[in-house]
């Protein structure tokens, strides 16, 4: 037996060698294979202001990623409002209590405590005190517009389902800047960022919208 790209590949007879056609075709379907491998999944965002997708980074933060995948496909988001949007900064969502989206509590909330798991790895973690998952500070992408970033109270360890969606570059909140806030980015959108501004530009009092913004349900492809 041989070794060809990490793939285990019968024996070659010496009398009978494959055309360099056939060889050079394995080839190439080895190396599509292993960028499908790669893959990162998707996000379908369903709003009543339209839809937008996002590539969900499972490959940079796992631990992030899949706990927002588990919740998605839980159908933990449908129906929940965002109840922040501020033009010109981002806007957030995430919330349980923002099923009703004129809620005082809107942006104090998390999901359950519980386990879910993570989707690179195999290995279970960990939702606690509240619904936290553990802060992963680990790959520097910048809080670019169009992408998703952990919503958190300031103390590490305190992000659980909410996220907000950058619609400027907003450099200052990157967990590697000199500043005190910390928010790992865990996607980018990658259609639709014109609903996302769309968004962020609707009447607010308070930050929050006059007419709420409420999602419908985040559909996950690819994985």
């Amino acid at each position: 037996m041989a070794m060809v790209n990490g793939m285990l590949l019968g024996r070659l007879s010496l009398a009978r060698v494959a055309p360099r056609c056939a060889v050079s075709s394995l080839g190439q379907n080895i190396r599509n294979f292993a960028a499908e491998a790669k893959a990162n999944p998707k996000a379908i965002f369903d709003t009543t202001m339209g839809k937008f997708t996002a590539e969900i980074y499972l490959d940079r933060v796992p631990i992030t990623a899949s706990n927002f995948i588990d919740l998605a496909k839980t159908g933990y988001y449908n129906g929940i409002h965002f109840h922040r949007v501020i033009p010109n900064f981002m806007n957030q969502f995430g919330c349980p209590h923002a099923k009703d989206p004129k809620s005082r509590r809107a942006g104090t909330g998390g999901p359950p405590d519980g386990t879910f798991t993570n989707l690179k790895t195999g290995e279970k973690e960990t939702r606690s005190n509240g619904g936290n998952i553990k802060d992963e500070l680990i790959s520097k992408d910048s809080n670019e517009p169009g992408t998703l970033s952990m919503a958190n109270t300031g103390r590490p360890n305190s992000g659980g389902s909410q996220f907000f969606i950058n619609v400027v570059h907003n450099d200052f909140l990157d967990w590697f800047s000199p500043g005190q806030s910390k928010h790992p980015v865990f996607g980018k959108i990658v259609d639709g960022m014109d609903v996302c501004m769309a968004i962020s530009k609707t009447p607010t009092v308070n930050d929050n919208p006059k007419t709420p913004v409420k999602m419908n349900s985040i559909t996950i492809e690819g994985i």
